[in-house]
């Protein structure tokens, strides 16, 4: 994208909001609210599509139906925050026939009353306007594995609303999305050895429960992936745009943020009237690779469609806040994966880089035809490594065989 064009929707954007002019507001909603909920921020150009916009809104029914992503699912619960939210996840027990249990030596008999040592459980936290379903293919390979809990963050997904959130009008922090999982760990795994596994603002949230509760990291925690994601300095981050289109964005973006959410029924209607740009957007800030799956890129537009626009709004100002540098010494002597897309233009690999800079014994994993959703986007590569952690982590023995993550190429494995 030219310079010029990236200062023309910012200034589009500046322009409509300082008017007080709704309906101008609305016409270019699609554009800051599609990349906002994408990680990124306004100004994207997308070319104009050829095929009619009957036949495209037919492809992505045909594309809901067939694809089998997201469909996966565990033992129901529900964990209440500190607020009083209620957050939902779901746990994948092992299976004791073919999970990693049936592979250990047989376990000892129980000597003076004492139960059988809890499971490992890995704890998945997902990442900003998604849900615990873009785990999907890790998810698939690891069940029966290895015990897992799958969550929703707070008003994404299946949890509710956060209640600060709609009681008190206070945008959230990532310091109450670590309490948030301190909670679920409460609710769904409360004994037992635990991994944590964070994309995105889900490594944020890892970092941020490592923050509050160190005590829990050292007594329980046995190994850390986090992908795609930073331990602060995102307010530096360009999105893949002009500077002097990043700047223009961002003096605006939260006062139209603000805005928008106030006026989340009418939003939703421009939001819906420009679906054809959002799935552009996304795909652009969601994927690096040409060859990705539509059924797969699909899926990550519903799981990013389906946030509501006032709730982009609470979490937004979360990110430029945000700084858990000080919270990865607790991760220090663990096994710890960092991985992240080359080409990632959310939270950049340089993100990862400077974590993994910080903790020298972790592996680090750089993909080079990868975006923001690597998980997706790469998942073969990115649960061999989580297998791997799971490994050094003594969650699974060395024999342990993942496989049932499919692939999210068009053309099919090679």
């Amino acid at each position: 994208m030219s310079e010029s064009s990236g200062e023309a929707v910012a200034a589009a954007v500046a322009s409509a909001t300082e008017a007080g002019g709704w309906r101008r507001a609305t016409g270019i909603a699609g554009v800051a609210i599609g990349v906002v909920a994408a990680g990124a921020a306004a100004g994207v150009a997308i070319e104009r599509l050829t095929v009619g916009r009957g036949m495209r809104q037919k492809a992505r029914l045909a594309l809901d139906s067939a694809g089998p992503y997201g469909g996966l699912r565990g033992t129901p619960g529900t964990a209440y925050a500190e607020d009083g939210t209620a957050l939902y996840y779901e746990v994948d027990d092992l299976d004791p026939e073919t999970g990693a249990e049936a592979d250990r030596a047989p376990r000892r008999r129980r000597l003076f009353g004492r139960r059988t040592p809890a499971p490992v459980t890995v704890v998945f936290s997902h990442g900003y306007c998604l849900n615990q379903d873009s785990w999907h293919f890790q998810r698939a390979a690891l069940r029966g594995v290895v015990r897992t809990v799958h969550w929703d963050q707070r008003s994404h997904g299946r949890s509710g609303r956060g209640v600060t959130q709609t009681r008190d009008g206070r945008p959230v922090s990532i310091d109450e999305l670590g309490r948030d999982l301190k909670a679920v760990i409460d609710a769904a795994a409360p004994e037992g050895p635990l991994v944590l596994v964070g994309h995105s603002m889900g490594g944020m949230t890892v970092m941020a429960l490592a923050d509050a509760f160190p005590d829990l990291v050292r007594e329980r925690v046995v190994g850390v992936a986090l992908v795609g994601t930073s331990s602060g300095r995102l307010g530096e981050v360009n999105f893949g745009l002009p500077s002097a289109g990043v700047e223009a964005v961002r003096r605006v973006l939260p006062g139209v943020l603000r805005a928008l959410g106030q006026r989340a029924e009418l939003v939703e209607r421009g939001r819906r009237a420009t679906a054809d740009l959002f799935a552009g957007i996304i795909k652009r800030y969601s994927f690096a690779s040409r060859d990705v799956d539509p059924a797969v890129a699909r899926f990550a537009e519903r799981m990013i469609e389906s946030t509501p626009i006032d709730v982009v709004a609470e979490y937004y100002p979360a990110f430029n806040d945000h700084d858990k540098t000080a919270a990865l010494a607790h991760f220090a002597d663990l096994p710890v994966l960092v991985l992240a897309g080359v080409r990632d233009l959310v939270t950049p690999s340089e993100h990862s880089e400077a974590v993994a800079r910080l903790l020298p014994d972790a592996e680090l994993v750089l993909v080079p035809d990868a975006g923001h959703l690597v998980m997706l986007e790469h998942p073969e590569l990115v649960t061999d490594r989580l297998a791997d952690l799971l490994v050094r982590a003594g969650a699974v023995p060395a024999a342990t065989t993942v496989d049932g993550y499919g692939s999210t190429s068009s053309t099919g494995p090679g």
